[in-house]
């Protein structure tokens, strides 16, 4: 049996963990901000997921909603027109990512798409651009349609991030 290398070995348990909805922690979040603000998202920003070679990836600030701390989500996006959009899947589970909650009550944010820092103010996708959306997302990136299957009726949301 061949051995892996670190880097084969890592894209491997982040593949398994994927396919499964499973989150990696606030570690492996904080080393991917970290190396996308470094190298302006020439590292975590685009084919760095397994099994997702064109996934592209932004940074979204947040506050959070009830402590005030300020917070970086490392999330796949789709651009549509002018604004981009994110999917607040939390790989499946039943309720919605932390930070969902905490753009609803802050809105005005800044996202980092590559090296270019922009100002935001962020908006849950209407029923109709979720459904125009979707498929576009599901193609992007098919791990969507096993999240939505597993998130217990919860309809996954959609988050257009307009620019301000």
């Amino acid at each position: 049996m061949p051995s892996l290398g670190l880097g084969q070995l890592t894209a491997s348990i982040s593949q398994f963990a994927n396919e499964r909805g499973v989150y990696l922690g606030r570690r492996s979040t904080k080393i991917h901000v970290a190396l996308y603000r470094r190298t302006g998202g020439k590292i975590g920003g685009r084919g760095d997921l397994p099994g997702c070679p064109d996934a592209r990836i932004l940074l979204v600030d947040h506050k959070g909603a009830k402590s005030g701390t300020k917070r970086t989500s490392p999330l796949m996006y789709l651009e549509d027109g002018d604004v981009f959009a994110v999917v607040a899947s939390k790989a499946g589970q039943p309720t919605n990512p932390g930070w969902f909650y905490n753009l609803r009550a802050n809105p005005d944010t800044a996202i980092q798409v590559g090296s270019v820092v922009r100002q935001v103010r962020t908006r849950v996708a209407t029923d109709q651009d979720r459904d125009r959306l979707w498929p576009k997302f599901v193609a992007s990136y098919p791990g969507y349609n096993f999240f939505q299957s597993h998130a217990k009726g919860r309809k996954i949301p959609i988050v257009i991030l307009d620019p301000r």
